[in-house]
């Protein structure tokens, strides 16, 4: 039955689209695959966040062979609710995509920027989903190499020194991640990380076993951008293809913060336990020090998309705050913030990639009176940009929400504190935009701007209409953040 294999058709339909698209060699053909499978991926996601939240874990092992001998597919109601977000995202983008690719891709290239887009899915879905160590390794290549390309593909000559950057930084990223594989591979034998969990819990605090700690958390930090190893961000979400940057600021860094949840609480949480080792206190300071100093540097840009990307860096510091406050609130806390950031940001990249679709550029000063000729595109981005701020009957509230509670809970009300005095620093930069495209004269590139093809309107403003909707209902998104929340403190009981 169909139903008994969703867990390998989320990896396999968009591994097979790939290959599709790259025959088809016919830009429109390709994007109507990549569409299908799109379309598809997340009811797959949400017939395993069913499943998993009727029967509990979903164990899919391959080829006959038991884990942790053989590959497992393992998901539970984390990665279940991961997974429909990234198959949401895509969901949601494709139907923008070809507008935005036709005008910012050269013809010839369509098909194989779509093929690649679809490999860039299956490895995010692919580490998402697999049990296995190793296995995250495969798909993290897969996805970083399609990203790679995507990023490449951006019609500025700088988008191939930013993927260049990318691709340095992401190699030192990926091969840390293997040598704390290694580590634990030699210490326990086995590579499935349920079993490895186990195994950790008869091992005491060996040297081995600390290096894979730092190993992995190094390499996973690179990966999630995390203040200060993220310096190939910026230039990578302003000169990528619009959509590229959509995309990706809402789907891989989330991805990678997964797994540093994954290896943290569920792996070496039974034996490392938080208060052994100064891993509260490490993270407490780089979060700070991204909310403060991204935020800070985010007021200065004169590129909206480096303006937003900066934000992202900052808007990560949130996540890895939960992570840090390791208690029921702060983690539900970080964890919604992975779906609610991921719908905030992808509705003002894709804003912004409506306004470049018709001024050329995303220049600060460009987009002065910019609301006088696109007023219900730069409506929304008004709106997204309220969640970052963190106003009240947004998503972006929710969050900050839970992770004052989580600092309350530790006593750390000086914490919570910060948490407000840092969100008003995103006043500033979201504030400036505002100014310029509501208050200002028309600028000269702007003079000549309309709204975007409704291909490119609709799944901006069903972003933005999100970011407000769960700002109200928080039953989906909070309510399954705080179940996975308390799955993953368990590990650490």
């Amino acid at each position: 039955m169909i139903a008994d294999n969703l867990p390998a058709l989320q990896v396999v339909l968009p591994l097979l689209g790939a290959v599709v698209c790259a025959m088809l060699r016919r830009g429109t053909l390709a994007w109507g695959v990549a569409l299908i499978v799109s379309l598809l991926m997340p009811l797959c996601a949400i017939g395993l966040l069913l499943e998993v939240l009727e029967n509990g874990t979903i164990s899919y092992a391959f080829g006959g062979w038991p884990p942790p001998i053989g590959i497992e597919y393992r998901v539970d109601i984390i990665n279940a609710f991961l997974l429909l977000l990234v198959s949401l995202i895509g969901a949601v983008i494709m139907p923008y995509a070809k507008s935005s690719v036709e005008a910012e891709i050269a013809p010839e290239n369509h098909a194989w920027f779509y093929a690649i887009y679809l490999l860039c899915l299956c490895g995010l879905l692919g580490i998402a989903i697999t049990g296995d160590a190793f296995n995250v390794f495969v798909f993290m290549e897969i996805s970083s190499l399609a990203t790679y390309a995507l990023i490449a593909m951006g019609r500025d000559r700088r988008a191939l020194l930013a993927a260049y950057q990318y691709l340095v930084v992401g190699t030192i990223g990926a091969t840390m991640y293997v040598i704390g594989v290694g580590f634990l591979y030699s210490m326990t034998g086995s590579l499935n990380l349920v079993d490895i969990a186990g195994r950790l819990a008869d091992i005491e605090n060996s040297r081995a076993v600390m290096a894979a700690l730092a190993f992995l958390t190094v390499g996973i930090s690179l990966k999630l951008a995390l203040f200060p190893l993220h310096v190939w961000l910026p230039n990578a979400y302003a000169y990528a293809p619009s959509m590229v940057t959509s995309f990706l600021a809402a789907t891989a860094t989330k991805v990678a913060v997964y797994l540093l949840l994954r290896y943290y609480f569920s792996v070496f949480g039974v034996a490392v336990v938080f208060e052994e080792l100064p891993v509260t206190e490490i993270l407490l300071f780089l979060s700070l020090a991204a909310m403060f100093g991204a935020s800070i540097i985010a007021i200065f840009q004169e590129d909206a998309k480096r303006m937003l990307a900066y934000s992202s860096v900052a808007q990560i510091g949130y996540i890895t705050l939960g992570i840090a406050l390791a208690n029921q609130s702060g983690l539900t806390g970080g964890i919604v913030h992975l779906f609610n950031h991921a719908l905030m940001k992808g509705a003002l990249f894709m804003a912004l990639g409506a306004v470049f679709y018709r001024i050329g550029t995303v220049k600060i000063d460009d987009l002065a009176g910019l609301g006088k000729k696109m007023p219900i595109t730069m409506g929304a981005f008004v709106l997204a940009g309220l969640s970052v701020i963190g106003v009240p009957g947004t998503v972006g509230f929710v969050s900050k929400w839970y992770l004052g509670l989580g600092a309350f809970e530790n006593g750390w009300w000086w914490l919570a504190f910060l948490i407000v005095i840092s969100s008003l620093i995103s006043v500033v930069y979201v504030g400036r935009i505002v100014e310029v495209v509501w208050f200002r004269p028309i600028s000269q590139a702007a003079r000549s701007a309309k709204e975007p093809p409704l291909g490119m309107l609709l799944p901006t403003l069903l972003l933005t209409a999100a970011t407000v909707y769960f700002g109200f209902d928080t039953t989906a998104s909070a309510g399954i953040a705080g179940r996975a929340a308390e799955l993953l403190l368990a590990g650490l009981r």
